[in-house]
């Protein structure tokens, strides 16, 4: 390598080194794992908006051998990918947080009582990846991203850690992530916020859902909510519960869509956490 072609890589580094750090603890991407991924783009397309990108790859990590991606994507944003993975235990959603070091972090969720999936892998042209499971069974993604795209916030609001009671594993989040459950004195409030520093990345909230409980959940941003949940019955969807988030200050709904995944749909498609 030239002198030139080593500062040009020095300069690189420094920048994928600064662009990482403002993401760093915040939920990057999503995954869908889906048993029938045309249905879930049927259902997301007519309930939020979504378009989709279709990305071929000839080694795919959730499948082996060549596979399509398929790239959700609103205003221009892609904030999530749809799946049918070769794993039958893998179904719903997975968030996946900004880490700086991937394969320390797998390390470390081991020592936390969490479990290691799928162990480390590269992506090209996206950055490190790996799957994990916390103590409680809830799986959530981590990534090192080695692209200049910022963290996407239209498709997503703040995610959610449903559970069927109040058993969140604080220190197992809190030492790999830096998020702190924000819990009040008042022991009844089933929803509790869960931030990062003076940012919120998430809410906990305790409600009984299915077998497949505890689970990371988002909340999809809907620009006209009342149609939003019409389109979810149309689709032989469930809306589960519907209340007013008190965190966003907007109306929020738990839905389980045609294929069975549960996610929540926020009243409002504004920037936000994510």
């Amino acid at each position: 390598m030239t002198k030139q072609g080593k500062y040009r890589y020095l300069a690189l580094m420094l920048r994928g080194i600064a662009m990482n750090s403002d993401k760093t603890g915040r939920i990057v991407w999503h995954d869908l794992f889906t048993a029938d991924a045309h249905l879930s783009q049927s259902f997301y397309e007519r309930v939020a908006g979504w378009s989709y990108l279709v990305e071929h790859a000839t080694n795919f990590a959730w499948g082996g051998g060549e596979g399509d991606y398929i790239l959700s994507v609103l205003s221009n944003e892609a904030g999530a990918g749809i799946v049918e993975p070769n794993m039958p235990h893998l179904r719903g959603w997975v968030p996946y947080v900004e880490v700086d070091d991937v394969d320390q972090a797998a390390e470390r969720c081991v020592g936390l009582c969490g479990r290691v999936v799928k162990p480390p892998f590269e992506v090209p042209g996206v950055g490190r990846n790996c799957l994990l499971c916390d103590p409680n069974g809830a799986f959530v993604g981590i990534c090192f991203s080695r692209h200049a795209f910022p963290a996407p916030t239209k498709q997503f609001g703040p995610e959610v850690y449903l559970s069927q009671s109040n058993d969140y594993p604080d220190d197992f989040y809190d030492e790999l992530f830096g998020w702190k459950r924000q819990t009040e004195s008042n022991r009844d409030d089933v929803t509790h916020s869960i931030m990062r520093a003076d940012a919120n990345v998430g809410l906990n909230h305790t409600a009984v859902v299915d077998p497949w409980s505890p689970i990371w959940v988002p909340s999809v941003r809907v620009g006209k909510f009342a149609h939003a949940l019409d389109q979810v019955l149309e689709m032989n969807g469930e809306i589960v519960s519907q209340q007013k988030c008190k965190f966003e200050k907007h109306d929020i709904a738990l839905i389980r869509e045609t294929n069975g995944t549960y996610s929540y749909l926020l009243d409002q498609q504004e920037n936000g956490t994510g």
